[in-house]
Parts: structure tokens; sequence; C-alpha cells
């Protein structure tokens, strides 16, 4: 009896453990939190708004599948610094850097998490940050344009435009831009005009930069890429159309808000890209298996409206070379 009595308190004890596992089964698992995409960024403007574009139609919803954390850090380059610190802390499964100043700073802060960038500027390989270009070996891959002597296609797209030009003054971005305007440089020796440099580091030099060029004589002012310089594309092209004075640059955006001639790639294109590149490390491809990219298509882009506010005449030879003519 003593026996049967302590049998049935085994069971009964063996039972209940048993019971508790089958209904902590039944209960249903907390999800996951979805992986953490950073951005760093200069602005909220067309190549933001292309990235994010490209991560919808990878099928990502912010806030469901992914959460993004972007950061802008305007025209404040100290805060590049701190706001990349802040998405390693925050433990990104990716981090996607648009430009030079916010490659350098995320690469400078971590070397394990994957980075995807986009840079018009810099060589990854000679940076030190990929082994080649094929086989980048760390943790970035991306979309880099470094082809410094386009600078010397600017020169000529600027005589071409204004054949009196013999002045041309060059705006460019002295912490990321020397190897580019030494090509260009370059360039304007080759084709027999003086050049007028006007370097910048700051937002705020580029009012003085482009009084200077008017001082100087400038013919026309030739920009060179720089994130910097891009932020402030809407103060160039109103200086410029206030001094008559006609701009040809490498973002085919500054024909588009009142520039004379662009030729370079789509950046904004390039920023759709990188959020494939972003979408297949977050499926589990490492940096590594995916090759840094340069563009292959470069468009020219003609702003025959100012071009008549100019009083200059395209010639036929750049006009049917053109891929888009503002009219």
């Amino acid at each position: 009896m003593h026996r049967r009595h302590f049998i049935a308190l085994l069971g009964g004890a063996i039972a209940l453990p048993c019971a508790a596992a089958a209904q902590q089964k039944a209960m249903p698992e907390r999800s996951a939190e979805p992986p953490r995409a950073g951005i760093l960024i200069g602005s909220r403007n067309e190549n933001f708004d292309a990235l994010t574009e490209g991560l919808r139609q990878a099928g990502y919803i912010d806030g469901q599948n992914l959460l993004i954390e972007a950061r802008f850090y305007g025209t404040s380059l100290r805060a590049v610094d701190e706001f990349a610190s802040e998405l390693i802390a925050l433990k990104s499964t990716v981090i996607f850097a648009s430009n030079p100043y916010a490659i350098r700073a995320v690469m400078k802060a971590t070397n394990t998490i994957p980075v995807v960038g986009v840079d018009l500027e810099d060589d990854p390989v000679t940076s030190g940050w990929a082994q080649s270009l094929a086989r980048p070996g760390g943790n970035l891959t991306g979309f880099f344009l470094d082809i410094p002597e386009l600078g010397g296609k600017l020169i000529e797209l600027a005589r071409e435009a204004v054949p009196t030009a013999s002045n041309l003054a060059v705006l460019w971005d002295t912490a990321i831009g020397a190897t580019q305007f030494h090509a260009t440089e370059l360039g304007a020796r080759a084709a027999g005009v003086t050049l007028s440099p006007l370097p910048v580091r700051r937002a705020e030099e580029i009012s003085e930069a482009l009084d200077s060029a008017v001082s100087q004589g400038a013919h026309a002012l030739v920009v060179l890429s720089s994130p910097l310089i891009f932020q402030q594309r809407s103060q160039i092209v109103d200086f410029a159309r206030q001094k008559r004075l006609p701009t040809v640059s490498l973002f085919t955006s500054f024909p588009r808000i009142g520039g004379l001639v662009a030729y370079g790639p789509n950046v904004a294109s390039m920023h759709m890209r990188a959020a494939n590149y972003i979408h297949r490390v977050l499926s589990g491809t490492k940096p590594n298996d995916l090759p840094i990219e340069r563009p292959s298509r470069f468009e020219l882009v003609i702003n025959l409206k100012t071009a008549e506010a100019l009083g200059l005449t395209i010639p036929p030879s750049i006009l049917d070379l053109a891929d888009e003519v503002i009219e």
C-alpha cells in the first residue's frame, strides 16, 4: 500500500513537469528583432530616396522586416565620426555609407560590420579598404567611380560649350579631391587654358570661392565632385546664374537645376544598385564575395534654357551626343 502510494506520487511528479513543458511548447515564441541597416549620408536627397526605393523594391519594409537607422550629417563634418560610432553601437547588421567622408569614418570605426559604400572620389584599393576590386577581402564593398581623368573631360566640355573661354575657375574640395584636381590641371594644360583654383574645405568657404572666380575674370566654372559641393549645388547654380557664369560639372543634377552642362555617372542609380548589395549582405553574402563595381555608363546632360540665357549656342557636335537635353 505504501509502495503503491509512492508510485502514484512519483507518477504525479513526473506528469506535472511534462504538462508544463507541453504548455510552454504550445506558447508562441517571440519573434527575433529584424536586422538593422545603418545609413550614413549627407542629407535626405534624391540619392537617399533612390537607396530606400531600392530597398523597398527588394521587399524591405522599415519597422517590419528591416530597421533603418538613417543619420544625416549635413555640412557638419565633425558629426560624421559621431554618427558612424552611433550606428556601430546600435549593432547594425550592415552599414551603408554614401561618399568618402562617411566611408572613412565607418571604416575607421569597424573592420567587422559589413559596409556597402558609394564613393566618387576614392580608390578603395589605394585607400587600403580592399585588396582588389574583384575580391575586396575585407568588410567593404560597393560602387566607386575613381576616374580622376574625368576632370580633363570637363575641361574639354567647357571649351566646346564656351569656345572663347581661356580662363576656367575650378571649384574643388581639398579634403578629398587632390587627385581629381591634379588630373584637371593636366587637362587644362593640354587645352592651353588658364586655371583659377577655387579650393574649399567647408561649406562656409564656397561663397568666398565663387566671388574669387568673378574677381579673377573666369569665363566658366568647372565643378569637381565632392559631397560637400553636391550639398551646396543650389547655392552654386544660383550664383552662376546671377553672374552669368557657365557651369560644367560631373554631377548630372547641376544642369537639371539650372547649370549648363554635366558629364558623369547617374549617382542616384548607383545608390539604388547599392540597395541590392545591402539585400545580398542581409541574405548572408559576405562583402568579400561582392565585387566592387565602377559605373560603366556616363550621361551627358545639357540645359539649353540656361545656354540661351547666357547667350551661348551649344554646338551640334555636343548636342548630338547628349543623353538629356533640357529645353
